[in-house]
């Protein structure tokens, strides 16, 4: 590992007398999720990581886990291998931390009880990009957003017909395959997306205490968009999308085969939207409606295993939200944004099991709540150099009362070196879910919201014409009045906790057909609850070092490409013993490989090797891990 450095250094510093004045492309992309309008990457003063289709396709991901997984300061965790939930953990930051949007529509699952958001159900085939902003960014979404926002941005209309095709097969019976068509037709743009994936999988239980029994899964979801062009400056947009995951999972603990332990989640969200662009631009209001539900179930019959153990748990949800937001530009270097939202979130769940102690109930009835926010926000542009983004927002929850944001992001941008350095200050805040405020035995409806302080300060640089860039951020979070239980068990505002760190990139695009992207991610977690058992430890699951780097060769037709995936040591327990005990999980390393041919115009074939030195390692304590797989797929695009 410090030779692979060493070389890559050395390598970067004969580069960097190759510097132009001219901006590239994606130095210029235009950014929606940090300011909520179109914004060009080198004016943000917020940290934010883009990943586009092309990138994805690159590497042949086949899940949201699998891309977020090389992003620093974001780690991930599965319980069980691909299709098992998944939770992510934003600098340092709880799961339900962490706001996640596709095309817009608010995805945190109301029926769970943190409100936290499973990424395991999302698969990759009509994303068109991810838009990963770092740091508390409440200001403009209210709650959730203590960390940082996630936008899930899926493909575009095209003005002309097309189509696209893609097929995958590998290791342990693995399949995907989705076809894509778009096109428009006079004042009408569609798109129709149709994905499927599945494997027999591995054991969800770490096959290294002896679980060998299989648990398979299977996702499959469409995608539907329709635009409407009344008028030059008055369209309409509709989107729709389903997913239904199915899975086997095992028991949370060493030996957890559990061979009829089911898991389904079916979820589909809703999407209107209608814009207009009046006054040459200067005036665009779009009024926006929306509407997710989700529904999840697990059962577990008694079986010869566990002959005396047996449960049967379902969970709802949905939320509709309405969302009227306007830009101003009249005043030359200003652009003023503000909007108000309102949404109801509705939940219950059932859970009812059987074991040798005895039957257990759990009913948690349908409850509601509405919260209606306004926010508002001016984008300062000085002589094209100078810029910040500074906002402030009041939230008013029918049960917990009011709470306010702000937020300041400046950057400044030296065009004669193509030197970027930011800052940005927010607060944030996390609702107390339904669940928190309403269960009959846990539930406290005097809870107030868990409240957030984050800034971060960073530098950035961009060679080559852009081709090269590189940059460093550090990172501070304070986190208070985070939800805790007292001696009863029921749900109190009681603990807190830090995190601070520092993330490093720096990215090829492109230097006589070579490519690299590399980041490194360094985070101090630290719970500061005095009256802790944990008091003055590092939070569970989140590691101090996290190193990723990809390597890659354009040679004509074919691409080749490695990545190498190292994480750090980090803390979790072990839930199955009285007490509790805390361990450690040994850190470990993953190598990829990818190879890919352009066999026609419209026809790429590609081969990759994933874990290929076969490492055995686990995310979560008793829980799986993929070994070493084989997959050979095709991308038809016509």
């Amino acid at each position: 590992m410090k030779n692979l450095l060493l070389i890559s250094a050395f390598f970067f510093a004969n580069l960097l007398s190759a510097q132009t004045d001219t901006l590239k492309t994606t130095l210029s992309e235009i950014v929606v999720t940090a300011n909520r309008t179109e914004t060009p990457y080198y004016s943000l003063g917020s940290s934010v990581t883009i990943i586009s289709a092309e990138q994805i396709n690159a590497k042949h991901y086949n899940t949201v886990v699998d891309i977020l997984r090389d992003v620093p300061g974001l780690t991930i965790v599965q319980q069980g291998g691909p299709g098992k939930i998944a939770n992510l953990f934003m600098r340092g930051a709880n799961s339900n931390h962490t706001l996640v949007f596709i095309d817009g529509v608010k995805m945190n699952d109301a029926s769970s009880p943190n409100n936290a958001y499973d990424f395991s159900i999302l698969n990759v085939n009509d994303i068109e990009k991810i838009e990963i902003v770092r740091g508390p960014q409440s200001t403009l979404y209210g709650s959730d957003a203590v960390a940082g926002v996630i936008n899930i941005i899926t493909k575009a209309y095209s003005q002309k017909q097309k189509y696209s095709l893609n097929a995958e097969g590998g290791s342990n019976s693995f399949y995907r395959g989705n076809i894509l068509l778009t096109g428009s037709y006079k004042l009408v743009s569609y798109l129709l997306s149709a994905s499927g994936m599945g494997s027999k999988g591995i054991s969800a239980s770490s096959s290294k205490y002896g679980n060998n029994e299989t648990d398979k899964f299977s996702n499959n979801s469409i995608t539907s968009k329709i635009n409407f062009n009344f008028l030059e400056n008055l369209s309409l947009n509709l989107i729709y999308k389903y997913t239904k995951l199915k899975t086997d999972i095992d028991q949370n603990d060493k030996h957890g085969d559990d061979p009829n332990y089911t898991y389904d989640a079916k979820e589909q969200m809703f999407r209107g939207e209608i814009k207009s662009r009046l006054l040459n631009n200067a005036f665009v209001s779009s009024l926006s409606a929306s509407f997710v539900e989700r529904n999840s179930s697990s059962v577990d019959e008694i079986d010869d295993v566990r002959p005396y153990t047996s449960s049967n748990s379902s969970y709802n949800s949905n939320r509709i939200k309405f969302d009227w937001q306007n830009n101003l530009h009249f005043i030359k270097g200003n652009l003023i944004s503000f909007g108000i939202e309102t949404e109801l979130e509705k939940a219950d769940s059932r859970y009812f099991s059987n074991s040798q102690w005895g039957p257990y109930e759990s009913v948690f009835p349908e409850k509601s709540i509405r919260t209606t926010g306004f926010y508002i926000q001016d984008q300062i542009s000085i002589k094209n150099s100078l810029f910040s983004s500074i906002g402030f927002r009041i939230d008013n929850n029918e049960k917990y009362g009011t709470v306010t944001t702000y937020r300041i992001a400046p950057a400044y941008f030296f065009s004669k070196t193509n030197t970027k350095i930011k800052f940005s200050y927010g607060t944030g805040f996390k609702a107390p879910s339904l669940y928190y405020l309403f269960d009959p035995m846990f539930g406290n409806p005097e809870l107030k919201p868990e409240k957030s302080i984050g800034w971060d300060v960073g530098i950035e640089q961009f060679l080559m014409n852009g081709n090269l860039s590189f940059g460093i951020t550090y990172f501070n979070l304070s986190l208070k009045d985070m939800f805790g239980y007292d001696a009863n068990f029921k749900t109190i505002n009681i603990a807190k906790a830090s995190s601070k760190g520092m993330e490093v990139y720096i990215a090829l695009d492109n230097f006589s057909g070579i490519f690299m992207n590399a980041n490194y991610t360094f985070n101090k977690t630290k719970d500061e609850y005095e009256k802790s058992n944990d008091y003055n430890k590092s939070l569970l699951r989140r590691p101090e070092h996290q190193f990723y780097v990809n390597l890659g060769y354009n040679i004509k037709k074919l691409t080749l490409s490695t990545s190498v995936k190292y994480v750090g040591k980090r803390d979790d327990k072990d839930f199955s013993t009285y007490p509790v005990t805390r361990v450690t999980l040994k850190d470990y390393s993953i190598v990829n490989l990818n190879v890919e041919f352009k066999l026609l115009p419209y026809l790429n074939i590609y081969g990759k090797i994933d874990n290929l030195f076969n490492t055995e390692y686990e995310e979560v304590l008793y829980y799986g891990t993929l070994g070493r797989t084989f997959y050979i797929g095709l991308n038809v695009k016509i």
